[in-house]
């Protein structure tokens, strides 16, 4: 019932997802990217930050005094002053940036893969209607992601007011601390505060990405008449495959019927598989098969050998052997001459004839 309402009951098959692929279609969570970097962007800061921050400082410092110990009041010294704090400031934080660029880059080739879709860069004016983003807004999926937005902002800012709550006696006496202590004191808090932020953030965005991933493994879903259709774009139509299949069988069915009635010996398994073998000491160096078969070819070559009164012998491993390892008029091997020997000696003696002597191949 479920594959004649159309249900996706069916995994998506290699070529489905080959084809989502380069439309942009892949499991993406746009939240474990910036929790990603928002996490390692803490880390580097408080692993890194503070020695920048001394260097500024005592940049600073150096550069706003004069030798005697008083402050620089000229503005044009300021001035310049000021874009030396911050050319240093922004050399220092070069290498932060850099580590920050790279986690966000990793974040999304870790999800996607390398991916280059050229649609995706072109502009969608659709997107542009009001009506259409009330519609995103308003539906399902939105109203869903906002309840999860929710969710989240309540408990990232619980999460926050634990690690200020567990600083709090601290920052009560603050006011008793130097300026220097103070400063770092709050920068301390603030690391703390958002290393837990950020974890928080990036084990939600964890979560979403399982879910996107389970969306998008739904939505990929195929329903059966979908499987067929996509086997008749790649293979064509079924009828067209049975009927060429069926020429085919019909075509070896003829060669058999000239080469069974010439052969010496039917060797079968006993139902399942027949090979032909014909003999002849003055052309052949060695016996030959020249028709095999399974199934309905092996049930033909069958009837054949009983019409044109060739003897059909049973020798299960010694069909099975011939049939995997030997083509059609082709030499039997070397390995089998003792057991196809046997076979037709037994033959020649039904016949009354002597059994002429093989030779190597």
């Amino acid at each position: 019932m479920a594959e004649e309402s159309g249900e996706k009951s069916h995994d998506a098959t290699p070529h489905r997802r080959q084809q989502a692929r380069e439309q942009g279609q892949v499991a993406y969570s746009q939240d474990l990217g910036s929790a990603a970097l928002l996490l390692v962007g803490v880390l580097v800061l408080s692993y890194y930050g503070y020695g920048v921050i001394d260097h500024v400082m005592l940049f600073m410092e150096r550069q706003l005094s004069t030798g005697g110990g008083s402050l620089v009041t000229d503005d044009r010294e300021l001035i310049v002053i000021s874009d030396s704090v911050l050319k240093t400031f922004g050399v220092g934080m070069l290498p932060i940036l850099g580590v920050m660029t790279v986690a966000g880059a990793l974040s999304t080739v870790l999800q996607i893969g390398l991916l280059f879709v050229p649609d995706k860069i072109q502009p969608d004016l659709s997107r542009l209607s009001p009506l259409a983003g009330l519609k995103r807004i308003f539906s399902l999926q939105g109203v869903v992601k906002l309840g999860f937005g929710m969710i989240k902002i309540l408990i990232v800012c619980a999460v926050a007011a634990t690690v200020i709550q567990g600083r709090w006696n601290e920052l009560v006496y603050a006011s008793e601390l130097d300026l220097p202590d103070l400063a770092r004191l709050l920068i301390d808090v603030i690391f703390a505060t958002a290393l837990w932020v950020g974890a928080t953030l990036f084990a939600l965005a964890l979560l979403d990405y399982g879910f996107q991933k389970w969306k998008f493994e739904q939505d990929l879903m195929m329903t059966h008449q979908e499987i067929r259709e996509e086997m008749k774009n790649m293979q064509g139509d079924p009828q067209i495959i049975a009927r060429r299949r069926q020429i085919q069988r019909q075509m070896a069915l003829n060669r058999i019927g000239d080469k069974v009635p010439k052969a010496d010996v039917v060797v079968t398994n006993p139902t399942e598989l027949a090979i032909a073998i014909q003999y002849d000491p003055e052309t052949m160096a060695a016996p030959v098969v020249v028709a095999k078969g399974a199934g309905v070819i092996a049930q033909r070559i069958r009837k054949l050998a009983l019409e044109n009164n060739i003897p059909v012998v049973e020798r299960k491993p010694l069909a099975q052997l011939l049939y995997k390892e030997v083509d059609v008029n082709r030499p039997i091997p070397d390995q089998s001459y003792g057991a196809v020997a046997e076979v037709l000696a037994y033959v020649y003696q039904l016949k009354g004839k002597k059994m002429p002597a093989l030779r190597t191949a």
